[in-house]
């Protein structure tokens, strides 16, 4: 029979496109398997997924996607997103098992490669004797975190946000207790038991991929595979095959397969500004903010006087609840200060919902690049050469923002008061600090050296490379 892989992505389009290149990648060093990717149902809008899907499966016949049924979800109010995707996840295991047996029926499975979401998906492919392995869509430092949160599960009584004390991850700088994702602030929710069961299964796993390079966040992949993160257990083998992002091939040509002669408004813009002048703000598909703050970014950016493209979406509803459907581009005269528009014509750009980031991020005009701190968005900047301004927003964002400023040092942090919120000042100080400073240049320089690591990495004999070869032994060895 034919060989073949097995992915299962978290469906959100950020986890789904880290998926889909690494099958890319995988396909580069064994061309001759099939790789059949399982496409969960969303349990919330986060980003339509069909015109990318159709595209790789154009492009890329190797590639097979499976849609898996929908399932019904309980009809419990969850706190947190997070906490339906776990729940949707679990509830599609006998689809999962389904789909593996039909396709083991022409195809000899080799491996399951699973996102972190997927923790029960393990038990099933135990059950069918495939090796499982764990795709880490976010980097080595919160791999480690997370690792490292059964062992402070156990030596920590109280919930994280009754602490007010660094916490000391193996391989990382001090972290505020305040820095712990929202999902595991309180060890009684729900979300908090769901993560820690992921944190268990991957332990488990045969072994653990994750979407960074060495030279990127070499001192916390050494305490990883060193065990030191589970020092209560085997650590599985780390695999850093990254970075794995989307090329920014057809992105001039808009969101939905637009001819060659339809290039982005954003894109003919930046055509026209100098090298390195215009700094970036976009906040990824769930990074949404109250009118209330778009005023306060709006401001900053006018009193900065600096060049800037800004990706501007509808404000989230006023419960925090997530959108089921699309939603409207939103009324920049509604949502803007009156006359921001007008008076920052000459040297700014506001664009309605999307923007092709890849493209923008390599641009010759942007110099900059405001970032909610999703994973996806920092290696698009790190392989771009853009050094940015770390403004998280949810999930494990606040702590990519230490890693990033004190670890890593390719980004200066936005700092918000206790209530989330960022005034004009700390915006206007932010980017003026990043385009035109001493600091803001040693930034650009250490993101410079990453870029070409970045490369490296990829490129022949380079420490990615060596990595996949290594998965692949390993699965042909299970």
């Amino acid at each position: 029979m034919e060989e073949a892989v097995v992915l299962y992505p978290t469906p959100a389009i950020g986890h789904l496109i880290s998926m889909v290149e690494l099958a890319k990648l995988i396909l580069t060093h064994q061309p001759s398997l099939t790789i059949h990717i399982l496409i969960a149902p969303q349990p919330y809008n986060a980003g339509s997924t069909a015109p990318y899907l159709a595209d790789v499966s154009a492009t890329t016949p190797s590639i097979t996607f499976h849609y898996l049924p929908n399932v019904s979800l309980p009809p419990t109010s969850f706190v947190h997103h997070e906490t339906l995707t776990f729940e949707l996840l679990r509830l599609n295991n006998p689809n999962l098992s389904q789909s593996l047996l039909s396709i083991s029926k022409s195809y000899t499975i080799h491996a399951l490669i699973m996102d972190s979401f997927c923790s029960h998906a393990l038990s099933v492919a135990d059950k069918l004797n495939i090796p499982g392995y764990y795709f880490y869509t976010s980097g080595a430092g919160i791999l480690a975190y997370f690792l490292y949160l059964l062992t402070m599960h156990r030596t920590i009584t109280r919930s994280f946000r009754d602490l007010n004390t660094p916490l000391h991850i193996p391989g990382l700088p001090p972290i505020p207790s305040s820095d712990t994702p929202k999902p595991l602030l309180d060890r009684n929710e729900k979300i908090y038991e769901n993560i820690l069961d992921c944190s268990l299964s991957m332990v488990k796993s045969a072994g653990i991929i994750v979407n960074t390079f060495e030279s990127l966040e070499p001192r916390v992949i050494k305490a990883i595979s060193a065990g030191l993160c589970v020092p209560e257990d085997p650590t599985p083998p780390i695999y850093c095959l990254g970075p794995l992002i989307a090329p920014s091939s057809n992105e001039r040509s808009g969101r939905s397969g637009a001819g060659d002669d339809a290039v982005p408004e954003c894109l003919r813009w930046l055509d026209l500004q100098p090298s390195r002048s215009v700094v970036f703000l976009c906040f990824g598909s769930l990074g949404l903010f109250f009118v209330e703050q778009l005023t306060e970014i709006a401001i900053g950016l006018e009193r900065s006087g600096l060049r800037f493209l800004w990706v501007v979406r509808n404000p989230p509803t006023q419960d925090h609840s997530l959108a089921v459907t699309a939603q409207p581009d939103p009324d920049l005269d509604l949502l803007l200060p009156e006359g921001f528009l007008d008076r920052t014509k000459e040297r700014g750009l506001v664009v309605k919902t999307w923007a092709p980031q890849v493209a923008v991020l390599n641009h010759d005009s942007v110099g900059g690049f405001v970032t909610h701190c999703g994973w996806n968005s920092v290696l698009e900047a790190v392989c771009a050469g853009v050094p940015m301004v770390a403004w998280p927003l949810y999930a494990e964002q606040k702590l990519n923002r230490v890693i990033l400023v004190e670890e890593i040092r390719i980004a200066l942090p936005m700092n918000e008061s206790e209530n989330g919120f960022v005034s004009a000042n700390e915006v206007e100080k932010r980017v003026r600090e990043l385009m035109d400073s001493e600091e803001g240049n040693s930034i650009r320089a250490r993101t410079s050296c990453m870029q070409n690591d970045a490369k490296a990495a990829l490129g022949e004999g380079g420490s990615s490379r060596v990595a996949l070869a290594k998965l692949v032994e390993s699965w042909k060895q299970c």
